[in-house]
């Protein structure tokens, strides 16, 4: 270890957190240590009579139980997996040239190479100890080489963290300015490679495991009453170093940062600005564009490359961001892979598990989709499945149109009727109800609305959600005998996970599946939509289909909004605005202008999905 102040400050935490463990190994043994002397006592004939007598039959059982349950604690706590990061693991075969940078790095850096690198949907990066035999070993001969410690096979070395690097990164970023984000977290393997800080992290971690693990549901009550006691041993010593290890692992991020300002210290500042901006496109994708897809069962194949048309987009809207579209003619990060579309379409099925959930591999109601495709899979089937759900309802409550608000001769669907419907009008025809009229589940988010739009809005959601509980994307045959081999085969955590490609790829190793469809998706993009959005959303989706069965508009794609509509190749805009009026105050004079004006036919039937 380095001679960094942080350095110093890591270890002194890490001893710490050791004596903490020390000593609840000497609590552990203090009553069979008191036996001891008891026992030894009587067989020398000095501790005699019945006094003594009596301390050894009751000291002697409870150090025996104290023994047995500290023996108990220290094999959960050994055992118990630790949870590993979901990621794609990236071979040195499928990305020679990024293993040469970050090997190369490490040199410069004079610290050990990590032990292999793995790719997250995220913007971030970081290390990931995956020591812990239930990880699974490394290979001695791929991750000794990288390590530099493949001379001597039959000795056991300290094996390095694995790098995990953040796909869009690599997409985004030039060469060199991924070289400059990685240095302080590849200068991180230095502290790590202590004894004493190694010491101290198995120890959380292990302790970490250990609640999760008491904290499992479904067990006996004997088993849970067992590792009850388990949890709380395991969570009274997290609370008592939790403080050091805290400041542990500020002292291990502070010495590397010190050991990595001598490499591309004046790149890493411009690149530290391309970090910030790859987040916003990041989350801009995932929930304007790649959530409406998922919600249909389809998954965008391509999503960091969608990044870059994103912050593309970006650059040109924002002046903020201008001059970053520049810099797409130096070399891009991904350039350091062999196959980047086969890992951009691993780590976007990933990303769609992570965030959103669902099956492990394509499937009937689980596929792929491309960016061309886009429009036509997914914004075209999403507007008129939609507007096909508004008008259930609107049969469901029985509401009939309006006289003279429907072309002669037709009898379908029109835009007409759900306009007319939620529009408030002095002497308005009363329609006549089938079933009850059932209130509204969320009374402050329709209280700013009339009626019928409260009305309407909680009927679709209460549609919506029973069509969420009865059509759940189940994983296909073939994807779910994969994950229980490998599942049997690995045993691994429950929140530990990895996604593969398809298995025609070599560019990653075919791990078959995600391992429990239980824990995802692990982190949810964003709340269930509120009554009032869903209104909104099936009137727009309405709108646009009426707009392109009757004045010729077009479904496209947006890299910052989503599905948008087209008129005559421009974006139609001004339309949110006159939504929401009509459905807060029940005014459909500047919707119905607006109509007009772009010559969409609201009498006109639509085809539904």
């Amino acid at each position: 270890m380095g001679v960094e102040a942080g350095a110093q400050a890591a270890r002194a935490r890490a001893l710490v957190v050791l004596r903490i463990r020390s000593r609840a190994l000497a609590v552990a043994l203090l009553p069979a240590a008191v036996a001891v002397i008891l026992l030894a006592g009587a067989a020398t004939g000095r501790l005699v009579g019945p006094g003594w007598d009596a301390a050894r039959w009751l000291l002697t059982p409870v150090a025996v139980l104290v023994l047995l349950a500290a023996a108990g604690i220290a094999l959960v706590v050994a055992r118990a997996r630790p949870a590993m990061s979901p990621t794609i693991p990236i071979t040195e075969e499928a990305a020679p040239d990024l293993y040469r940078m970050v090997r190369d790095l490490a040199d410069r850096l004079e610290v050990p190479a990590p032990s292999a690198i793995a790719l997250t949907p995220d913007c971030d990066s970081w290390l990931e100890d995956r020591t812990h035999r239930a990880h699974g070993p490394p290979p001695a001969e791929e991750h000794d080489d990288i390590a530099g410690g493949g001379r001597h096979p039959h000795r056991r070395h300290p094996v390095a963290p694995v790098l995990v690097i953040g796909s869009p990164f690599l997409w985004w970023m030039r060469v060199g300015e991924l070289r400059a984000v990685l240095a302080p977290v590849v200068a991180g393997t230095g502290p790590s490679a202590h004894p004493d800080i190694a010491a101290a992290r198995r120890f959380v971690r292990g302790l970490d495991a250990a609640v999760a693990v008491a904290s499992a549901p479904e067990r006996r009550p004997v088993s849970r009453a067992v590792l009850a006691g388990v949890g709380w041993v395991a969570r009274l010593l997290l609370r008592s170093c939790r403080v050091y290890a805290a400041e542990m692992e500020r002292g291990v991020a502070a010495a590397a940062a010190e050991r990595a300002q001598a490499v591309d210290y004046g790149l890493r500042i411009v690149a530290q600005e391309q970090v910030g901006l790859a987040y916003a496109g990041w989350d801009r994708l995932l929930t304007r564009v790649a959530l409406p897809a998922w919600r249909m069962g389809r998954w965008p194949s391509r999503l960091d490359a969608g990044v870059v048309a994103a912050l593309t987009e970006l650059s040109r809207r924002d002046r903020l961001a201008e001059g970053f579209a520049s810099r797409l003619g130096e070399r891009p990060a991904c350039d350091l892979l062999e196959e980047p579309g086969a890992v951009d379409e691993a780590a976007s099925l990933l990303a769609a598990r992570l965030f959103h959930g669902g099956p492990a591999g394509p499937g009937p109601d689980w596929s792929p989709v491309g960016w061309s495709e886009y429009p036509e899979e997914v914004v075209d089937r999403k507007w008129r499945i939609d507007a096909a759900r508004l008008h259930r309802v609107l049969d469901a409550m029985g509401v009939r149109p309006a006289p003279g608000s429907t072309a002669p001769g037709t009898g379908g669907p029109t835009l007409s009727r759900v306009l007319d419907h939620l529009t408030d009008q002095a002497g308005a025809i009363p329609f006549a109800a089938r079933s009850p009229e059932p209130p509204p589940d969320d009374e402050e988010d329709l209280s700013g609305t009339t009626p019928r739009s409260a009305t309407l809005a909680a009927r679709l959601s209460a549609e919506l959600s029973r069509e969420e509980t009865t059509a759940t994307p189940s994983p296909s045959p073939a994807t779910t005998s994969a994950a229980t081999t490998s599942a049997a085969a690995t045993s691994p955590a429950a929140s530990t996970t990895a996604a593969s490609p398809p298995t025609s790829s070599p560019a990653t190793p075919d791990l078959a599946a995600l391992w429990d469809d239980r824990t995802f998706p692990l982190f949810p993009l964003q709340p269930p939509r509120t009554a009032r959005e869903l209104l909104a959303d099936h009137l727009t989706a309405m709108i646009c289909c009426a707009a392109m069965d009757t004045a010729g508009a077009t479904p496209g794609l947006d890299w910052l909004d989503g599905p948008t509509l087209l008129h005559n190749g421009e974006r139609t805009a001004d339309l949110a605005p006159k939504v929401l009026t009509l459905i807060e105050d029940g005014d459909s004079t500047p919707l119905r202008a607006w109509l007009a004006e772009l010559g969409i036919r609201p009498e006109k039937p639509v085809r539904l999905g």
